[in-house]
């Protein structure tokens, strides 16, 4: 397999490139694809009200760099067969949702962002905006700033809920078929994508996008998988008020999707950037 490298902070939608000695270079526009995942499992389903763990034998460890294409989790509301009413679960999926009509999961490099103007159009993303919603928790993301006088270098911020609390991302689920498989659990991947939408004033002088949240009061409703009028779905989404988020610059080590730890969502010493 080539290596892998990263070029974040511009502005054209999120694509991978094939690049020479079959390395490859994701390039991220809309938001930034890189956000950090470190709570434990047990934490998550006491903070989501989690009523069924929809993926038991399966445990992530912290992740402070997640990347398109890993493993993450979900929380999600569905049906059991037999049942009456939708239960609230957490499972694992990946990040780059693949739609059920794909011919292969490449596609998925590709849909890692859902921007909330087009989502409820967009073929890509409509039918599980009307039908699988779902949150995705983060301790925050990482969004990349131009360094002024230097256009070529980027200084990376880690943006974060300014109480310590989670950060629920609005997302999409999609249950993909491969058919090559027959009586294979391995047959059936589901994905996700990130709903975007314009950045808070505090936060768009970094980058002009940031994922939706959704506030607690408004996570049953989110979830209902009985909700398909994409017009009231919508209305779900509203903006995180100012002051809600907080960023602080962190080391250009997160640039590397092969670091991963704590230290990457450190404050730079005082005085160690001169953007803020």
């Amino acid at each position: 397999m080539g290596k892998a490298y990263w070029a974040c902070g511009t502005r054209s939608s999120a694509r991978l490139r094939g690049m020479r000695g079959g390395e490859q270079a994701w390039q991220c526009g809309g938001m930034c694809g890189r956000y950090a995942s470190a709570r434990k499992k047990h934490e998550l389903l006491e903070e989501f009200q989690v009523e069924q763990d929809g993926d038991p034998d399966k445990e992530l460890g912290a992740d402070y760099n997640v990347a398109p294409t890993k493993n993450v989790y979900a929380v999600l509301s569905r049906v059991p067969d037999g049942a009456a009413r939708a239960v609230r679960q957490l499972r694992v999926v990946r990040w780059g949702l693949v739609p059920a009509w794909a011919k292969d999961p490449s596609i998925g490099s590709r849909l890692i962002n859902a921007r909330i103007e087009t989502v409820a159009e967009k073929p890509s993303y409509r039918q599980a905006f009307a039908r699988r919603r779902c949150l995705l928790p983060a301790d925050g993301y990482f969004e990349w700033m131009p360094v002024d006088g230097d256009k070529k270098k980027k200084q990376p911020y880690f943006i974060h809920p300014a109480d310590g609390g989670v950060l629920a991302m609005a997302g999409l689920y999609e249950f993909w078929k491969d058919r090559s498989r027959d009586d294979d659990p391995l047959k059936w991947l589901v994905t996700c994508t990130v709903i975007t939408t314009d950045a808070e004033d505090g936060l768009g002088r970094i980058h002009d996008r940031m994922p939706m949240m959704i506030e607690k009061e408004r996570w049953e409703e989110w979830l209902d998988p009985a909700l398909t009028d994409t017009a009231q779905a919508s209305r779900l989404l509203v903006p995180a008020e100012p002051g809600r988020l907080t960023a602080h610059p962190v080391s250009t080590d997160v640039n590397n999707v092969r670091n991963n730890g704590p230290d990457l969502i450190k404050p730079l010493p005082e005085g160690e950037t001169a953007l803020f």
